[in-house]
């Protein structure tokens, strides 16, 4: 998968490793379960229902960039290996500095403990910052196998949106 970075993008959207169907395809958070594009829209971060299709044009039509912690795709998160987080971890490290956006969501729990080290973490903008400058803003994962209830889900992401409408960065 590529990753549709650039210097001085609003947020970055980090997954965990792009899913068996997005790999096929080419595209960020294809599977038809995947709610990320439902969510982006009913949020108010884009100003309509885009397609797994369109995700290159993120960049310069929303200032929005995708990447992901690991870039190898599997069924699940749970196949990825400690290497591979660890090494997944130093590069998109490296890669938010190099773009530094005014926010880094990450699209789960998971990711951001993977990447933070910390054990306990709460949904939305966090005290802390992974990378100095950037915001860090956790988000509940799109997936349909997540937990949590659609909702709730919106409601993280309504948040993002009013952080990036008040403009507190």
């Amino acid at each position: 998968m590529p990753d549709y970075l650039a210097p001085g993008l609003k947020v970055v959207f980090i997954g965990f490793n792009p899913g068996e169907m997005s790999a096929r395809t080419g595209h960020y958070y294809a599977y038809p379960g995947n709610r990320f594009w439902w969510l982006l829209w009913q949020s108010g971060l884009t100003d309509r229902l885009l397609a797994p299709t369109e995700d290159a044009t993120l960049p310069e039509r929303y200032g929005y960039g995708l990447t992901d912690l690991v870039d190898r795709p599997s069924k699940s998160s749970n196949d990825l290996g400690g290497h591979e987080l660890r090494d997944g971890r130093e590069a998109l490290l490296e890669k938010l500095k190099a773009c530094r956006p005014k926010v880094a969501c990450y699209n789960g729990l998971g990711i951001y403990r993977a990447l933070s080290g910390k054990k306990q973490v709460e949904y939305g903008a966090q005290a802390g910052h992974v990378t100095p400058g950037v915001l860090d803003f956790v988000a509940a994962s799109p997936s349909g196998r997540s937990r949590e209830k659609l909702d709730r889900k919106l409601q993280i992401l309504r948040d993002l949106y009013q952080i990036l409408a008040e403009d507190i960065l």
